[in-house]
């Protein structure tokens, strides 16, 4: 085992233990798109089974998506060597975004909705409880910077999700793991990698630029994509100004007086004339 294998593990191992992804009896299906990252999940997971007492089915699932230039056949022949159970659908999405989509728009929002329509309907067909996808570290963080800078919300990608219809959990096995790792694993292992000919052809792409911007911070304190990982995981709800969190226009009926230590509390005056009524001194009360 190599370094980097071992380093991968560790974290999608850590992540799943984390946040409970895998339980004994789950039918995992794990979305193989052909690129680096799901090539990579798929492995570790079969590794993570091989060394756990847990026992769950893993099913490799590749989406054909009848993008000019696919060819499936080295991804097939990849799974078949190493004897993982699979099947690929064909789904021609790419004619539906090409024909959505405008000159000059990203193709990436829709074509993810169409695929993952696509998943969620064969994992209820087949009776898989939950859905495994690839999105590694730098997904995350990038995912969080884009909604801050370009949607006004602050969301990224949960490593676990129940979807809206309580069918299935989504878990993203590769939440800690850091893209250059998974890059150099994927070239150590010569995974047979099918390149995207659909979002892949587009330029200036918002995510490449918050990229670009994460790698330049990332210059000045390397700390920077760690940081804002960890930050997706520890919310300040009281830093910040979501009204659905707080009621900011009633927040005085909250407040307290405040007493000094050993200073007594002064009876109100109607409370005065009352045990004056009845003989009775205020000292003794």
């Amino acid at each position: 085992m190599s370094r980097i294998e071992k380093k991968l593990l560790h974290y999608t191992g850590r992540a799943i233990a984390d946040y409970n992804m895998i339980q004994n009896g789950d039918r995992v299906l794990v979305c193989v798109s052909g690129g680096k990252d799901s090539f990579t999940m798929l492995r570790l997971l079969h590794l993570l089974r091989m060394r756990s007492n847990k026992q769950f089915d893993l099913f490799a699932l590749t989406l054909d998506q009848a993008q000019p230039g696919w060819d499936d056949t080295e991804l097939k022949g990849w799974l078949d060597r190493y004897g993982y159970a699979h099947e690929v659908l064909h789904r021609d999405t790419y004619s539906v975004v090409i024909d959505k989509i405008p000159d000059g728009k990203t193709y990436c929002s829709l074509c993810s909705r169409l695929r993952r329509g696509h998943i969620y309907r064969y994992a209820k067909d087949h009776g898989f409880n939950k859905v495994a996808l690839g999105h590694h570290r730098d997904d995350l963080i990038e995912s969080l910077l884009m909604s801050i800078l370009y949607s006004g919300e602050i969301r990224s990608m949960p490593p676990k999700l129940l979807t809206n219809d309580k069918h299935h959990i989504v878990i993203r096995p590769l939440a800690y793991c850091q893209e250059a790792d998974i890059i150099a694993y994927a070239g150590e292992q010569a995974f047979p990698i099918i390149p995207c000919n659909l979002c892949g052809s587009q330029k200036n792409m918002t995510r490449a630029r918050v990229k670009e911007l994460i790698a330049t911070l990332a210059q000045d304190n390397p700390k920077v994509p760690s940081n804002m990982l960890n930050a997706i995981g520890n919310v300040r709800q009281s830093q910040l100004m979501d009204e659905n969190l707080w009621n900011y226009k009633d927040l005085e009926k909250e407040l307290v007086p405040y007493q000094k230590p050993g200073v007594e509390t002064r009876q109100a005056p109607e409370k005065q004339s009352k045990l004056s009524a009845i003989g009775v001194k205020s000292e003794a009360i």
